[in-house]
């Protein structure tokens, strides 16, 4: 037993509390501080030596902003622990700042609250007062969001060198934001050899903006600089936020053995040069916008990556080789130079594009860079993986295999069918001993997400939003709605009998819950709206009748809107077999409305109709300032009716021409339109308006008495297909190219004039 345990055991036999227990350790007065206020914390912070230890009590620290400052030695760091890993919990207006030499803290969990300042976790006091060689283990930062979603701040800022942020728990940044920056703003935090390891990324939902990178290293004003910060081994789960997972933009960085599981995005070499990016894990599971690694600038290696089922395109896609600007400017894209992208594995995953981003100003082609013994498997889908957008001869072949795909060059490629049996790891590797010497080393480890964040704070599994709570039947009445999802809860149904549903108030959604009739139920009701989505709120309506009769005589009125201030839970809306009319009472009467600040994930409809509004079906054009930013991510229509709508029936708007998001995205299908659009105050001339979405689909419906479907292109290659439609007249269709001189890239195609038309 040590000298430390021998007092320990003094100091309880006895009955005493002490605020220090003094420890000898080679010559050297440490103390060990238990403090049980923010007072006490602040008396004790200005006295720290090498090897004190301050240990904060286990409870709730409202409104704590934490300075911890002092200069320990190598083998005497000062340390912030907390009394038990996982029971200290700082919450409301808090963060830490870190400043000085071998500074260690643990233990401590963010949550039910948010920074008042640029960071959560800092490495730095001011800009003068940097951590250096200090380190942040075993603590958690989770939801700490602030309430406006497109307020901007950091969750962690690493400035200083040579400092570790390993082992952490980061999860549901909701914000405008990097999770985790590692700043380079000073020489003294370039050339900084940070480590960032074992950390878990849990989810982070769709911004819809810019700003929603996980982990950045470096902006574009420093990205000529050097950062040596090396990421290793840590696991990023459905990290969602943008189109850059990790955004590099500095150079002589590694990032090896990571895992991105269902991650939306790419790992982006953005700025910066002489990068490696090795023994990456890539997992998609086919889902949307899942990504590889996008390659920019000069000297990059790119080898032994593992990319398996991802399904992202264009800047997302598998490997996405970028073309550069010619004597870039420092924000914008250097070309790849002298690169090396090697003995990487990409089994079933759908799209590598080379010299992407091709324009008049990114002309710059890749030059002297080699591609060489990886492994290319498209065996699901069939269809060709490469994509070449400019002249490639500056990419040399050598040594690769493909399957199920054609290559892009007629050297360097040997074409094959190749059997994959799965291994030991996890990964994919090809049956054959011939072609074991392309793709990834059969010797490459995946980290574990169990081996990644703290083990006792537990990570989060895939949540079922609807039907997954209490049942409760309700039968006809005045309110009786409200008291039905009140008893419901999160995720319960709410089972109305056949009747009249009278509502008095506007109910107040916070949670998931559904409505749901066999038939003949009907719900009036005598506020602006219905239902009001706020945070955490989703709704959906199945099988009943709604009709706006009973609404009061103003303008501007809905079915279901969100709260009109900024929401940070991305909300859904689901419609099926219903039917809603006698929305007119006034001008804009809407049957869904979202607000600036506000964002859904999907708003489905499916075998309903909808007669008679002064508004708009789903209005979501809310997002007016052209930053890239809009009101929904999915919208799907399928096989409804809709007639004697004023306004467009869908108003769908993302301005800008930023290219870091994935949405919006439109699809409508097997549905009938008639007289839609053509109202005097329908500002759009539209029947369906779509501004800046980037995938639109609409098929096999019919329109007729309708105004025009007006769809603006405004960035990026969006994918806009218009198939075999049935329309009564001409100029049924309006597709622009707003700011571009390219081809309209719309697919118009099987569409058909009625008889008479």
């Amino acid at each position: 037993m040590n000298l430390l345990s021998i007092n320990r055991a003094f100091l309880v036999l006895r009955g005493l509390t002490l605020s220090a227990t003094i420890v000898f350790a080679t010559g050297v007065l440490a103390k060990e501080y238990r403090v049980e206020s923010q007072l006490h914390y602040r008396e004790v912070a200005t006295k720290l030596e090498p090897g004190d230890t301050v240990i904060l009590k286990d409870g709730v620290w409202n409104d704590f902003e934490i300075i911890f400052e002092g200069h320990g030695e190598p083998d005497l760091p000062i340390t912030l622990r907390a009394e038990t890993p996982g029971k200290v919990y700082i919450t409301g207006q808090s963060n830490l700042a870190l400043a000085g030499e071998h500074l260690l803290v643990s233990g401590l969990i963010f949550r039910d609250g948010y920074t008042p300042s640029q960071s959560v976790i800092s490495f730095r006091k001011n800009k003068t007062a940097l951590a250096n060689n200090s380190r942040v283990t075993q603590t958690v930062i989770h939801n700490f969001t602030n309430p406006e979603r497109f307020e901007t701040d950091y969750w962690v800022a690493i400035y200083g060198k040579n400092n570790r942020f390993d082992h952490n728990h980061l999860e549901g940044k909701r914000n405008r934001g990097v999770t985790l920056a590692v700043r380079l703003d000073s020489e003294a935090s370039q050339e900084n050899y940070h480590r960032i390891d074992h950390n878990y990324f849990g989810p982070r939902p769709t911004l819809g903006s810019n700003g929603g990178e996980t982990l950045r290293i470096g902006t574009s004003h420093f990205s000529r600089s050097n950062s040596f910060t090396t990421v290793e081994n840590n696991y990023f789960d459905r990290c969602d936020g943008e189109v850059e997972i990790i955004s590099s933009k500095s150079g002589s960085n590694v990032l090896r053995g990571n895992v991105f599981f269902e991650s939306k995005g790419t790992l982006t070499l953005r700025h910066g040069h002489d990068n490696l990016v090795e023994e990456n894990i890539f997992l998609g599971n086919g889902v949307a916008h899942t990504g590889g690694i996008r390659v920019i600038n000069r000297r990059q290696t790119i080898k032994n990556n593992y990319i398996e089922g991802v399904k992202g395109y264009r800047f997302g896609g598998a490997l996405v080789v970028m073309n550069g600007v010619p004597n870039s400017p420092i924000n914008r894209y250097d070309g790849v130079e002298d690169s090396i992208i090697e003995s990487n594995s990409l089994i079933n995953s759908d799209h590598i594009q080379l010299a992407a981003g091709s324009d008049a100003e990114r002309s710059a082609v890749p030059v002297r860079t080699s591609f060489d013994k990886n492994l290319i498997v498209q065996a699901e889908s069939g269809a060709d993986v490469f994509t070449v957008y400019d002249d490639i001869s500056g990419i040399s072949f050598n040594e690769n295999v493909i399957s199920g795909s054609s290559a892009p060059v007629t050297r360097g490629f040997e074409s094959t069918t190749v059997s994959l049996v799965r291994a030991k790891n996890g990964l994919k590797y090809p049956e054959s001993d011939d072609l074991q010497g392309a793709g990834v080393s059969p010797k490459i480890t995946v980290v574990p997400k169990s081996e990644t964040g703290v083990d006792w704070y537990p990570k989060p599994g895939k949540v079922q939003r609807f039907d997954s709570g209490r049942v409760v039947e309700i039968a006809p009445g005045k309110n009786t709605l409200i008291d039905g999802i009140q008893k419901a809860g999160r995720g319960g149904i709410v089972m109305l009998a056949p009747g009249d549903y009278e509502v008095g108030k506007i109910i107040v959604l916070d949670h998931a819950v559904t409505v749901r009739s066999e038939g003949d139920a009907k719900i009036t009701f005598e506020r602006s709206a219905l239902f009001e989505i706020r945070d955490g709120g989703a709704i959906k309506l199945s099988g009943l009748e709604v009709s706006g009769e009973s609404a009061p005589d103003y303008a501007g009125n809905s079915v279901i809107r969100t709260s009109r201030y900024s929401m940070l839970d991305n909300y859904e809306v689901v419609i099926e077999g219903s039917r809603f009319h006698d929305l007119d009472v006034n001008r804009f009467f809407d049957v869904i409305a979202g607000f600036k600040g506000t964002m859904a994930d999907r708003i489905t409809i499916t075998d309903s109709t909808f007669s008679d509004i002064s508004g708009a079906v789903l209005k979501l054009d809310a997002e007016t300032d052209d930053l890239g930013i809009y009101n929904a991510d999915y919208v799907t229509i399928t096989g409804s009716s809709f007639s004697n709508i004023q306004g467009p029936l869908v108003a769908l708007y993302r301005g800008g021409t930023d290219e870091s998001t994935f949405g919006p995205h439109f699809t409508m299908t097997g549905s009938h339109v008639t007289n839609v659009g053509n109202g005097t105050k329908n500002k759009s001339g539209a029947s369906i308006f779509l501004h800046g979405v980037q995938v639109t689909e609409i098929a096999e419906n019919t329109l007729v008495k309708s105004a025009p479907l007006v769809i603006n292109h405004t960035v990026g290659e969006p994918r806009t297909r218009v198939l075999k439609n049935r329309f009564d007249g001409e100029g049924y269709l309006e597709v622009e190219e707003l700011n571009s001189q390219k081809k309209n890239t719309a697919l118009v195609s099987g569409n058909q004039l009625l008889s008479g038309g």
